[in-house]
């Protein structure tokens, strides 16, 4: 079975309905979430790359179930946050920087990753092309985000955001009595399916092998070209590549 076929088999109308299942509980119970996205994670990685003896950095890391679920494949697994307060305390390997400018050597790691950060980043251009600098020749690059004109573009704000981040902003603070954690403009921005796309096909530091919605179905897949619509339906970009190069000749662990 090809690569590509092998993504399709396993990108089912179930998997679709169970993650979003597990959607809805992100706010009252995380865990019921965190875990299932955490094993969805590692299986996407897994079509492209072993993760036995691979070094995973995650870029704006999740709870300790991504910790543990790539530990639990043989990975060494390496948590990025922009404050140490931010790490889970689980996580033993974990490193203190921002995602425009990570404190990683060129070529240095197998598996570049982030999930759901994209969007959070003001310069996501120069966000992806790190990943792709620190990453090895024949490593890969795994990355997701949130599309702004999704229904949950405007994260907790939504679906007001559709009538713009700074009114959504307002309305959820009278709602709630408090601001939204993620301010439209400050730390959250609107990312775009074209965007992702066109940073994609103008790098030239990796193949690219998969591009497409990646918690929809593979007769979904279709809506990755239609512009518009994608942004919409699409719900979330998810984009893997493959650095050039042949991989490293490197002792065994």
């Amino acid at each position: 079975m090809s690569q590509n076929a092998g993504l399709k088999s396993y990108r089912t109308t179930r998997r679709s309905i169970g993650l979003l299942r597990a959607f809805r509980q992100e706010q009252p119970r995380p865990e019921l979430f965190y875990g299932p996205l955490a094993t969805d994670t590692a299986n996407l990685v897994q079509h492209f790359h072993s993760l036995q003896g691979s070094t995973v950095l995650d870029i704006g890391a999740g709870p300790a179930q991504f910790a543990r679920e790539f530990g639990s494949r043989g990975a060494r697994y390496v948590a990025l946050e922009v404050a140490r307060e931010d790490l889970d305390r689980e996580v033993s390997a974990g490193v203190v920087g921002r995602g425009q400018q990570l404190p990683f050597a060129d070529d240095s790691l197998d598996v570049a990753m982030s999930s759901n950060v994209l969007e959070h980043v003001p310069d996501p251009d120069v966000f992806s092309d790190e990943m792709v600098r620190v990453t090895r020749p024949g490593g890969l690059i795994f990355l997701s985000y949130t599309l702004w004109l999704s229904p949950w573009g405007g994260h907790e704000t939504s679906p007001w955001h559709y009538l713009g981040g700074d009114y959504a902003a307002r309305r959820y603070e009278r709602t709630h009595g408090r601001p939204p954690k993620n301010r439209f403009g400050t730390s959250m921005f609107a990312a775009s399916m074209a965007d992702g796309l066109a940073w994609a096909r103008e790098q030239t530091g990796a193949e690219v092998l998969f591009t497409g919605p990646r918690y929809a179905p593979w007769w979904l897949q279709w809506v990755t070209g239609v512009p518009g619509v994608r942004e919409v339906v699409g719900w979330n970009l998810l984009m893997v590549l493959r650095k050039h190069g042949a991989p490293d000749a490197r002792p065994e662990a």
